[in-house]
């Protein structure tokens, strides 16, 4: 999905929603770029709802569509907490889990390694990465594609990756498996799931 300049967006929405938004670099000059601008015009409640919808989609990498769907999904199984199945539906992407175990550094990156197909899903390869993983679902690199250029040095550049707790992984083996469900804490969250259901529900 074509999401135009990252750091004009990112400004645009007050939050580093994209991984190259988020160093010390980026943040000086988003304050740099604060002080010269001062106090910004009050933006009205359908703004503020609008700003954290496109925080969420944008994180995630999703278009218009597919992002909407899932909160219609949720809202359709009229659940006591609607922003909790919304978030679980976010993060139970093979894409997102990819991201998480830290095989790429951006979840873009890791749409890429799900559509290439270099990855299995219960002994089998998958080339979709929107696809929802459940409880008890094994993921792992499929053998040919472990021993490409792509996943040199993996253990290198995981070893300091914090994996959630929902996320059980074998670093010699190579192998995750889904052990739980993602919970939502809203301080973990630059959007707020709650103000973005409000919008959709206008």
């Amino acid at each position: 999905m074509i999401t135009g300049p990252k750091y004009k967006i990112a400004r645009r929405l007050g939050a580093p929603i994209f991984e190259k938004t988020q160093t010390q670099k980026y943040a000086l000059h988003l304050e740099r770029k604060g002080k010269k601008r001062g106090f910004s015009k009050p933006k009205s409640e359908y703004g503020l709802q609008l700003i954290e919808k496109q925080k969420a989609r944008f994180t995630y990498g999703l278009g218009e569509r597919q992002f909407s769907n899932y909160v219609k999904e949720a809202l359709d199984k009229k659940t006591d907490n609607a922003p909790q199945t919304i978030f679980q539906f976010l993060e139970l992407r093979l894409d997102n889990v990819i991201y998480r175990l830290g095989f790429s550094p951006t979840r873009s990156g890791a749409r890429q390694i799900a559509s290439h197909g270099h990855m299995k899903v219960n002994g089998r390869k998958v080339d979709t990465p929107s696809r929802r993983l459940v409880i008890g679902d094994k993921i792992e690199i499929t053998d040919r594609s472990l021993k490409k250029p792509l996943f040199e040095n993996l253990d290198e550049r995981t070893k300091n990756v914090t994996v959630p707790s929902w996320i059980k992984y074998d670093a010699v083996k190579k192998i995750a498996s889904i052990q739980g469900m993602p919970q939502l804490v809203k301080t973990d969250n630059m959007f707020d799931l709650n103000t973005v259901i409000e919008f959709y529900s206008r």
